[in-house]
């Protein structure tokens, strides 16, 4: 086996040994939830019974008959999960030992994992500046080693301003029907992605996951350091002693962490905060809680944030 494949094959199967295995006994009776397809085909119209769901009610149907009558539908018990995966050079920050791009790709191998030995499909789709690597999607343990392969092989991303609005675009275009969309990214983009995201939600029941380190948001006292823009590449020299500086950083910090939850908000996507010193196995349980909660609520109700403590 080559070193380039042997290296997914690796991770993945460090995943399934210690994530997904614990994972079998915790997401027991949410297997249903979590992986269930997306019913559109009406199957009959029959009288309201006490335990049916109100939402359901065929009005006109009621009002002609005088008594409740429900929609009844098939549901499709095969779905699609796509991964839209920013791959920038942001990606490559992480203030210990594990960088986002690293968080992203054990994600996805997870996530991916989860779906398709379940008979479901999985597909990606990457963006270095462009959306230029579309994944078609399918099932089974060996094209979620095709989707691995393509993350860690891919070449350096080149320097320059990302665009999350161009992914999004582009992403709408490939996924042909709908599927649970998982958006992985860490969100410095230049503006403009809120709307094209929006779009997406209304047709695919959509998650962002915002990947993030926590030097980025609070930065300890490390004296004089330079510090680089990681898409630009320009620096900048800093007296990380100086409070006022820090003090500074974390407001603006703060700053930013609100514009983001009010861009999600408006887009109305559920969104998943993970770290670079998150349990990847509690991220995915966190998952599981908002699938398990959107099962509970009317389409298009956007949830509150859920992030690692």
């Amino acid at each position: 086996m080559s070193a380039s494949k042997a290296a997914p094959e690796a991770l993945l199967h460090r995943l399934e040994w210690t994530v997904l295995r614990r994972l079998d006994g915790l997401l027991h009776g949410d297997y249903r939830t979590l992986f269930r397809g997306q019913g559109v085909d009406l199957a009959e119209l029959r009288e309201y019974q006490h335990s049916d769901d109100v939402r359901h009610i065929d009005w006109n149907v009621t009002a002609r008959l005088q008594t409740p009558h429900v929609r009844v539908y098939n549901e499709e018990r095969e779905t699609a999960a796509w991964f839209l995966v920013d791959t920038t050079q942001s990606l490559d920050f992480g203030s210990q030992t594990v960088r986002k791009r690293m968080v992203a790709t054990e994600l996805v191998g997870v996530l991916a994992r989860l779906f398709s030995r379940h008979g479901n499909r999985v597909g990606a789709a990457f963006y270095g500046g462009t959306l230029d690597t579309v994944i078609p999607a399918r099932s089974g343990r060996r094209h979620v080693l095709h989707i691995l392969n393509s993350m860690m092989t891919r070449p350096a991303p080149k320097p320059g301003e990302t665009r999350l609005s161009d992914l999004v675009t582009a992403a709408m275009h490939a996924i042909p029907r709908r599927s649970v969309v998982f958006i992985i990214s860490d969100f410095i983009s230049a503006p403009g992605w809120e709307r094209p995201l929006a779009q997406v939600a209304e047709r695919h029941e959509t998650l962002a996951v915002r990947l993030f380190d926590p030097l980025e948001q609070q930065l300890p006292d490390l004296g004089i350091v330079t510090m680089q823009d990681a898409e630009s590449g320009e620096q900048l020299v800093v007296d990380t002693h100086d409070r006022a500086f820090r003090r500074r950083f974390a407001e603006a910090a703060l700053r930013r962490e609100e514009a983001l939850r009010q861009s999600f908000a408006q887009a109305g996507v559920d969104v998943l905060e993970l770290s670079t010193d998150d349990d990847l196995m509690d991220a995915v349980m966190r998952f599981a809680d908002l699938r398990r909660q959107r099962s509970r609520m009317a389409a298009g109700a956007p949830l509150s944030r859920y992030r690692g403590t």
